[in-house]
């Protein structure tokens, strides 16, 4: 599904799926302000290109009302409840390494107007979530980030590095990058039963001397109560001088605004592009569609386009293979690395221990 070919009796092209998660649909239900605006991005949706290399979008197919249709229900946020009847909003599912990342503009609009604070999720680190969430969905929404949360585990750190000390490294870049945006920002170190004290002390003390505070946190043993201490220190950082600002300006060039993506964001030393994302990129500038947003799609798993390249890696380059662009959603997307957009099953899929004997189902959790 990642390579179709198509037409093969007359006129051949290749086609590709992507995962729901990455597609420019899920992007324009969750970029979108009301059933107008959703139609009028739908509309802008590209299709194809005429024999004369010009584009053809949905609304020269006036498919944008039967399109509408389909999602005049998905629009609607979802209202549920935490298991503490906190009321939550969940709304949208696009993935951070390969789409925007966020909830949906309209659930958290709502949000705003019902609620003194409103906590949001941007997926993966700041160099997904955090940058596509103030260079995207704050442009759009018109909104500002009043403080952020960045959250940490022992695990995770141990994971980036031999020693915690090493780990911290990969911390201490997203530290860097959220202060890049100009946002109040508290670091909270996620405790687990098995942490220990030294431990938690040594990243506080490390925070401390990038001149950020960090404190525990214990949701996940004691629900809300373990997260109170948190709360009033966010609280605080709302209140503090917020000097929120885009990291680049739409009116650049495509390349100087990747650019600045990798060499600010990721510390790459300079960005790589193939003979196939430069000629993607011509064809956007001739068609006078580059002035846009920029989604970057690469591993989640590094600051790097190279997953195996943990902590906070120097030297290196960052290469876009591909730019596609979803005009609707008003952002084009370099495609980094191996990064896939049509993820495929692991190598022992969860159906393998799935059964029914005697009519009882086994192997689904």
């Amino acid at each position: 599904m990642r390579r179709i070919i198509i037409g093969l009796d007359s006129f051949m092209q290749e086609e590709s799926f992507n995962i729901t998660a990455a597609s420019e649909v899920m992007a324009i239900l969750c970029l979108s302000k009301n059933l107008e605006d959703l139609k009028k991005r739908l509309s802008e949706i590209i299709v194809g290109y005429s024999y004369d290399k010009k584009i053809i979008k949905a609304k020269d197919l006036n498919a944008q009302g039967a399109m509408t249709i389909l999602l005049k229900d998905a629009i609607m946020p979802n209202l549920v409840q935490t298991t503490e009847n906190t009321p939550a909003i969940v709304h949208g599912g696009p993935f951070a390494n390969i789409a925007h990342g966020t909830n949906s503009l309209i659930s958290t609009k709502i949000a705003l107007e019902h609620c003194d604070y409103v906590v949001t999720e941007a997926g993966f680190g700041s160099d997904l979530g955090a940058e596509k969430y103030f260079d995207i969905f704050c442009r759009v929404a018109k909104e500002k980030v009043d403080c952020v949360v960045l959250t940490t585990t022992i695990r995770s750190l141990k994971k980036h590095g031999e020693t915690l000390e090493k780990g911290f490294e990969n911390l201490k870049r997203h530290i860097v990058n959220i202060k890049n945006f100009g946002v109040p920002l508290i670091v909270v170190i996620n405790k687990f039963s098995n942490d220990k004290k030294g431990e938690i002390d040594l990243i506080k003390r490390l925070c401390e001397k990038e001149g950020i505070e960090a404190v525990e946190c214990e949701v996940y043993e004691k629900g809300g109560e373990g997260g109170i201490k948190l709360a009033e220190k966010v609280i605080e950082l709302c209140e503090k001088r917020n000097d929120f600002r885009f990291l680049y300006d739409l009116n650049e060039t495509i390349k100087d605004k990747i650019e600045k993506i990798a060499e600010n964001v990721y510390g790459a030393d300079s960005v790589r592009y193939t003979k196939k994302a430069d000629l993607a990129i011509k064809d956007l500038e001739d068609h006078d569609l580059d002035k846009k947003m920029i989604c970057m799609a690469k591993t989640q798993y590094s600051l790097s386009d190279d997953p195996k390249k943990l902590g906070a890696p120097k030297n290196f380059s960052i290469t876009v293979r591909d730019i596609k662009i979803a005009n609707g959603a008003g952002f084009i997307i370099p495609l980094c690395g191996e990064i896939m957009t049509m993820p495929g099953l692991p190598k022992n899929p969860a159906a393998i221990n799935m059964d029914i004997v005697n009519g009882k189902i086994k192997g689904l959790f």
